[in-house]
């Protein structure tokens, strides 16, 4: 394996306890129709730009309303609770560490530029230490995940490293897929509820259940022992 330069950061649910929300809010609309929201569609939908996952959702569930509705909804119930995330265990001290040696890192979402600006509102702390942020509806993103559009703008923004010299870190199976058809490594930390849908690495270079379990070290990242 290459030694890898460059890391790349999706946000929801790998950086941000917001794929919790997500669940909380969606599964309260379908539950109004009857419906249920379980790993084996919410997995369908992770990553996904917001307009994909809506008609998808529609089309999956078969409920009585628009994508558009739905997304108005959605997003109205979403705001409220998106100012008060967290980062999830072992990111701070990862990007921290990074940061302090000098590693180009750069978040790459799916969430819209508006929406990421809610989100990151109140964990400058750790956003502020990246040196790029791209966002689903940037000009650039064509195309959403599992096309690779969103990591190689991400890419792009750190100088155009080689691709085998980026590590992406991932929650989503579309993530993982999104990272290896742009050619590079990828971290894939799935919710445990995921996992157990899909158990193994799911084509991704490594599976962790925590970010807390990540080596620097494995990848010819700067150990965690040097200070």
């Amino acid at each position: 394996m290459n030694k890898i330069t460059h890391c790349i950061f999706d946000m929801d649910g790998l950086l941000l306890d917001t794929e919790r929300i997500y669940t909380e809010v969606t599964a309260e609309i379908l539950s109004r129709f009857g419906k249920t929201y379980g790993w084996e569609l919410k997995s369908k939908l992770m990553g996904l730009r917001q307009q994909d996952a809506a008609d998808l959702l529609i089309k999956e569930t078969g409920i009585s309303m628009t994508s558009d509705e739905y997304l108005k909804e959605r997003n109205i119930k979403h705001e409220e609770k998106f100012l008060l995330v967290k980062p999830l265990p072992g990111v701070m001290n990862l990007v921290k560490h990074l940061k302090a040696h000098n590693i180009p890192m750069a978040v790459a979402t799916s969430s819209h530029r508006d929406v990421f600006e809610i989100k990151s509102k109140n964990n400058q702390e750790l956003f502020k230490l990246f040196d790029a942020v791209v966002c689903g509806d940037d000009p650039e993103v064509k195309h959403g995940k599992p096309s690779p559009d969103l990591f190689l703008a991400a890419r792009e923004k750190l100088g155009n490293p080689p691709p085998e010299q980026c590590l992406v870190f991932e929650d989503a199976l579309n993530g993982v897929q999104a990272a290896k058809n742009a050619g590079m490594s990828v971290i894939w930390i799935p919710d445990p509820g995921l996992a157990a849908l899909h158990p193994g690495v799911n084509d991704a270079t490594e599976m962790l259940l925590s970010m807390e379990l990540f080596d620097p070290a494995k990848y010819g990242l700067p150990s965690y022992s040097l200070i």
